[in-house]
């Protein structure tokens, strides 16, 4: 009988771990609406996660673009007013570091690296950064704008790159459900 207790106590304490994991408050979020500029057909969504361990995931989706290998940053103004974007600013880079792969120790806080588009113009990158964070602070990401390339980024070019046109731009706004997949692409 005792044994059946500590066995029901034991699978009622899992039972509530399961339901508070279910019903706990979602990560935060942010969002970029990645819109066409320099005369492109690229659109998209950039979505901003703050993890519990600390880092942010990054995923974003592109459409309408050019197959191939293009450039994807996060630029310091969340301006996206100017026709080729140039509005947004150069890259985002609180920690003072050189531009580099975003595998780099040392690189900007929105070198994000390249996005790989295939022959239908849609693409899609996953990444998990300790440069970035939702939270306010010197490292938030929100009120910073994404901004899609026209060509790859060579990971290694002074202070750009050379990752060419600015394809496409999105500002990032803090997303006020905390769902940033519900946010629907334009």
């Amino acid at each position: 009988m005792k044994r059946s207790i500590q066995a029901l106590s034991a699978l009622a304490a899992v039972l509530a771990g399961a339901w508070a994991c279910a019903s706990a408050p979602p990560d935060k979020t942010a969002l970029a609406i990645i819109e066409s500029r320099s005369n492109s057909t690229v659109t998209g969504k950039a979505i901003f996660m703050q993890l519990s361990n600390g880092k942010t995931r990054v995923e974003v989706t592109i459409s309408g673009a050019t197959p191939g290998t293009h450039g994807l940053h996060i630029h310091e103004k969340g301006d996206c007013s100017a026709p080729d974007a140039t509005s947004a600013g150069g890259h985002f880079n609180a920690a003072g570091n050189p531009h580099a792969a975003p595998t780099d120790a040392k690189r900007h806080n929105g070198d994000l690296g390249n996005i790989e588009i295939g022959s239908d113009g849609k693409g899609s990158l996953t990444i998990e950064t300790d440069m970035l964070t939702v939270d306010p602070g010197p490292d938030s990401v929100v009120g910073k704008a994404v901004i899609f390339h026209e060509k790859a980024d060579d990971l290694k070019t002074q202070p750009t790159g050379n990752a060419g046109a600015r394809w496409g731009c999105g500002v990032v706004v803090l997303t006020p459900t905390g769902n940033a997949n519900a946010q629907k692409v334009r």
